[in-house]
């Protein structure tokens, strides 16, 4: 039985507690928090207890040394706010103990290279959970990809949209300052990038990005005519009626890890998005250059009306395209997160929703089409859960791996996340310089993936 700490015990730490907690309890236990909010950890303690366990033992931020030496985890589990993960990675593998970390695995050059450091003179390994890798869909392009079925890979386009609740939602939370988050190019993009070079299995070496924030914040508020505007959600006026709007108090889970926390910390989940203070881009465009030679030309977009992805991968045999709909549209406030339907009859997913043809419904559809042939469109597996059934088969490889070689390679070593945020930290330089940006500058060690 492993003895596990949990750093971070915000709600992206859910996934890997209530997995300790029920489905891999026999695999081993939490022994530890390492968390700042006593309200936080008092909620975790209570999924644990109920599902039959010990509640852990609390540590501070600054006391991880002291975590460390007394409960001696065999794994650190590492979801705390993104700029923090290379501390207690270091410190962690320092000791000997394994680390998983939730993506990003960092944010800046500096701790980027103080992590691979780490982990090239520890005893231990680290994994960075990239839970699209493990998606039915995004399994079957490297599928694809690597048998030949368009050649060899010339280019590729890669588009993200997230709607006006998901996207939303990153400029509520401290993810809107990009000294903690990296901007989206570094916390949310790392997934896209990963994938894109886990995909063509190959090492990105020139980015050129271009961007800004053109929706959320103040600024733009003002320029539309949104003037006046609460700096938060709970106890504003007409917030059941504004889209943008977040109620705390109408979900459980938020209204316990978030609001009756506020007393403990002072921090605010549910901010304005049109209010000052934003850091980050919320539209952003980008040019990648690999060894191979292939191109990815990347645009994420953080305020569309429906949320999904297109990726189109052209060969010299041929042409992939994939088109994911994870959301078809939101309708008014019934997407807001905490808040009920404003019909709750209605499902913004259905091909008839509301009693009218919708042209977006959600699903996927993956095509094959090679030169001199009609298109054939590939069956995709089903999955089941989170993230296009990703997340499950991700638990399975960090608490049960049965060792057994996977030919997708879809367990990412800390050299995956090196290349991810590589292409996010060389973007943002990007954007501050107005020029393109040499990967091989930065010094990080890309070339071989180990350390898993």
């Amino acid at each position: 039985m492993k003895r596990y700490a949990v750093v971070g015990t915000g709600s992206r730490a859910a996934m890997y507690i209530d997995a300790l907690a029920n489905s891999y309890a026999d695999v081993g236990s939490i022994v530890a928090w390492c968390e700042p909010n006593p309200t936080r950890m008092t909620y975790y303690d209570r999924v644990l207890t109920t599902a039959g366990h010990t509640a852990p033992t609390r540590y501070a931020p600054d006391d991880f040394g002291q975590l460390l030496a007394e409960q001696k985890p065999d794994v650190v589990i590492v979801t705390s706010p993104d700029a923090t993960h290379h501390r207690y990675a270091t410190a962690a593998l320092d000791t000997g103990a394994s680390v998983v970390v939730e993506k990003p695995l960092t944010t800046a050059l500096d701790p980027a290279q103080a992590i691979a450091k780490a982990v090239e003179s520890s005893s231990a390994g680290l994994i960075v959970t990239f839970n699209y890798r493990y998606s039915p869909r995004n399994s079957e392009v490297r599928r694809l990809i690597a048998s030949g079925a368009i050649g060899k890979v010339t280019s590729i386009h890669f588009e993200w949209v997230l709607d006006t609740v998901h996207g939303a939602d990153y400029f509520r939370r401290w993810h809107r300052d990009k000294s903690i988050s990296g901007g989206l190019l570094v916390h949310k993009s790392s997934h896209h990038f990963d994938l894109v070079n886990w995909w063509l299995a190959d090492v990105p070496e020139t980015v050129t990005a271009l961007g800004g924030l053109r929706f959320y914040g103040d600024q733009n508020a003002a320029e539309r005519g949104l003037t006046d505007r609460p700096s938060r959600s709970a106890g504003a006026p007409g917030a059941a009626e504004d889209p943008f709007a977040l109620d705390l108090a109408a979900d459980d889970k938020l209204r316990q890890l978030y609001l009756e926390a506020e007393g403990d910390d002072g921090y605010i989940r549910d901010q304005d998005v049109f209010s000052p203070g934003i850091t980050i881009e919320d539209n952003l465009g980008l040019l990648v250059g690999y060894r191979s030679g292939a191109v990815l030309t990347y645009a994420l977009n953080a305020h569309s009306p429906w949320e999904g992805y297109r990726v189109a991968v052209n060969g010299t045999e041929g042409r992939l395209e994939l088109d994911v709909v994870e959301r078809g549209f939101v309708q008014g406030a019934t997407g807001v997160v905490g808040r009920p339907a404003v019909d709750p009859s209605v499902n913004p997913d259905d091909p008839t929703a509301g009693g009218t043809t919708n042209p977006r419904p959600a699903g996927e559809r993956l095509l094959v089409q090679r030169h001199w042939e009609q298109a054939v469109e590939i069956p995709i597996p089903e999955g089941d859960g989170a993230h296009g059934g990703g997340d499950n088969h991700l638990l399975d490889d960090v608490f049960r791996p049965t060792g057994d070689p996977d030919p997708l390679e879809r367990r990412a070593g800390y050299r995956d996340g090196l290349r991810s945020v590589a292409v996010g930290i060389a973007a943002n330089r990007s954007l501050e310089t107005g020029l393109p940006v040499h990967i091989a500058e930065f010094g990080l060690p890309l070339d071989r993936n180990a350390g898993a």
